[in-house]
């Protein structure tokens, strides 16, 4: 089965303003997600972020964090982050994406 990858709005930001040596092996972990979705670990929560649900894949040399979750019954997987590996940055802005989402 095949899935969609669909890019939230900050996430389509986030890829476009990678360098752009970083995009295409971006690119190729996202390809990956449309057969593999569950590629990438299990987040849950971790240092009180709590991103259960959600996946993270690197990509980049492992210079580079893809938060995602897959939607099993809409056959798709939605990016809401992809950031440089700087700490956490990249999980506290997705929870920060989803918190804003939810209200």
């Amino acid at each position: 089965m095949r899935y969609s990858v669909v890019l939230t709005a900050p996430a389509a930001d986030d890829f476009r303003r990678l360098d752009g040596s970083l995009k295409e092996p971006v690119a190729k972990q996202l390809r990956k997600l449309e057969t593999a979705p569950r590629l990438g670990e299990h987040l849950g929560n971790r240092a009180g972020l709590d991103l259960t649900g959600y996946y993270k894949l690197y990509a980049a040399r492992k210079s580079i964090r893809i938060v995602y979750r897959i939607l099993d019954h809409e056959i798709l997987v939605e990016v809401v982050a992809i950031g440089r590996r700087e700490d956490l940055a990249v999980y506290q802005e997705a929870l920060r994406r989803l918190q804003h989402r939810n209200r």
